[in-house]
């Protein structure tokens, strides 16, 4: 079936909220009825699990969350705008951003996971061996050719077609394409003065852009010899091959739970917990992961019910992360976390 991820996901919200409910109460207003059911949108890159924690926390508390994936751009305007109540990103609010919200917002870390280089190439079975500038010249149109000499260097004994290579990314703002142009822009020096990092970029005209992840695992699936970027859970539910990816140390990691939880393994974060953890330094973690974080104003009407939500999303929450392709955030990040959610309680 055609998005089977899109569709699932969207038959869940529907489920659990019906179609056309309204909230009981405008989100970002004065309103002081907390017990109304909170709004969240944003990153498609956390969209299946926070799917799963919005039904099972309206079963824990009765609580209802309405979280619409409309990538991590629109969702943080959403925020902005005070449309919604909190935001999922996979990228961290930036300075322009930061001064258009004028209030002061806290980032949380949700999730760590990990962002698949998927593939579509006709006779493939085994999987492939990319590192990142290969990566990088694929997307800047560089290497045109499955059957290029730089990529059968990485992949010997394999047999590549010498077929036109087409490339996917997405047309959304979006933190997936935060995570993956950062980590290019750390191991590329052409793609870091050509293209750069950010939500949205300027892409090469040689490639098609896809909606969320769902619109990305969509077209990878219908196009031969095609190549693009997805969280790890719409890989693995489209059934997408995706490639070994060299690190810093020089292995060649599979994304997985394992390696992108390795990939923040020890990692020290600052006060305000906004870190990049690409081309991790770990020599079995995988090089393309990042945060997905949960933003939000710390002073609005309905942040202490939002506050409730994100704890227990950082604690009960964290439970069900790995089943569903996701890294746990590691105990001494959520210890942090939990300071910080009460210190902005007590102010």
């Amino acid at each position: 079936m055609k998005y089977l991820l899109a569709t699932t996901i969207c038959c869940s919200v529907l489920m659990m909220f019906g179609c056309g409910k309204k909230s009981d109460t405008t989100p970002g207003s004065d309103s002081t009825n907390t017990t109304a059911s909170l709004t969240g949108a944003g990153s498609t890159f956390i969209e299946p699990v926070m799917t799963h924690w919005v039904a099972e926390y309206g079963k824990a508390t009765g609580v209802k969350v309405n979280y619409q994936g409309v990538g991590s751009g629109a969702g943080i305007n959403n925020l902005i705008d005070k449309t919604v109540d909190f935001v999922g990103s996979d990228a961290p609010m930036n300075a322009n951003e930061l001064e258009r919200a004028k209030d002061p917002v806290i980032h949380i870390p949700a999730v760590i996971g990990a962002v698949c280089v998927c593939y579509n190439v006709s006779g493939v079975e085994s999987p492939l061996n990319l590192d990142g500038e290969v990566i990088a010249n694929i997307f800047l149109g560089k290497i045109i050719y499955w059957d290029d000499a730089a990529i059968k260097a990485l992949n010997k004994g394999v047999k590549l077609p010498h077929e036109k290579i087409f490339t996917v990314h997405r047309s959304d703002g979006s933190g997936t394409t935060a995570i993956f142009t950062n980590y290019l822009s750390k191991v590329s020096s052409d793609w870091k003065t050509t293209i750069g990092e950010g939500k949205t970029v300027n892409w090469p005209e040689n490639g098609l852009g896809g909606k969320g992840n769902a619109g990305v695992a969509g077209i990878l699936k219908e196009h031969a010899n095609s190549i693009g970027y997805v969280e790890l859970a719409y890989a693995e539910q489209n059934k997408i091959a995706y490639a070994q990816v060299k690190n810093s140390s020089g292995n060649f990691i599979a994304p997985s739970v394992e390696s992108a939880s390795l990939a923040a393994d020890g990692m020290q974060l600052p006060p305000d917990m906004i870190a990049w953890i690409t081309n991790t330094a770990n020599p079995q973690g995988y090089p393309i992961t990042g945060f997905s974080w949960c933003i939000f104003y710390k002073s609005a009407a309905k942040s202490p019910e939002v506050k409730k939500f994100i704890h227990w999303v950082t604690t009960d929450g964290q439970n069900d992360c790995k089943a569903l392709y996701y890294a746990p955030i590691p105990e001494a990040i959520r210890k942090m976390e939990a300071a910080a959610m009460d210190a902005t309680a007590a102010k």
